[in-house]
């Protein structure tokens, strides 16, 4: 169950230097997953931390994404940050979808050596989506971001740790 804002999860955010974040962020539910990009950037620029959006069509498609720019010859990424929203319907297709980029999400952080954070919403409907995006749940895109960084944080000091 998500806590009302997380305002905590705000406090602390370590001091990173030369960072650089992908977010992937889907066209579906677009009018939802902009504002969770917004958030997402706001954080990111408020700690100094570079970054690039790729857009997909839908949730799906978010780990492809992140594993085809892992394995590009672009700039190496710190972090990826998985944005998207996925509002229950009629029908089953909710479930296979939240199951799917959950299971790709969870996957690329098993074998890839930088974390992506789940940013994706899985709502029963619009106005909970709404509540995430700057509401009374406060922004998970500024949740998403604040977790990267700490992710970040924690790669690099395990890093050090080790050698």
């Amino acid at each position: 169950m998500a806590s009302k804002g997380n305002k905590k999860l705000h406090k602390g955010i370590p001091q990173i230097k030369d960072a650089f974040v992908i977010i992937v962020k889907t066209e579906w539910n677009k009018h939802i997953v902009d504002e969770l990009e917004k958030g997402a950037i706001h954080i990111l620029k408020q700690e100094n931390i570079s970054y690039k959006t790729l857009i997909v069509p839908g949730a799906v498609e978010i780990p492809f994404a992140i594993k085809a720019y892992a394995e590009s010859n672009q700039k190496k990424a710190d972090a990826f940050i998985a944005l998207g929203c996925v509002i229950k319907g009629d029908t089953p297709h909710f479930d296979y979808v939240c199951k799917a980029v959950t299971d790709g999400i969870v996957s690329l952080n098993m074998i890839l050596n930088v974390p992506t954070i789940f940013g994706v919403l899985t709502v029963n409907d619009e106005q909970q989506a709404l509540d995430r995006i700057g509401g009374k749940e406060g922004n998970k895109g500024e949740e998403a971001a604040v977790t990267a960084i700490k992710m970040i944080a924690f790669n690099r000091k395990l890093k050090i740790d080790l050698t």
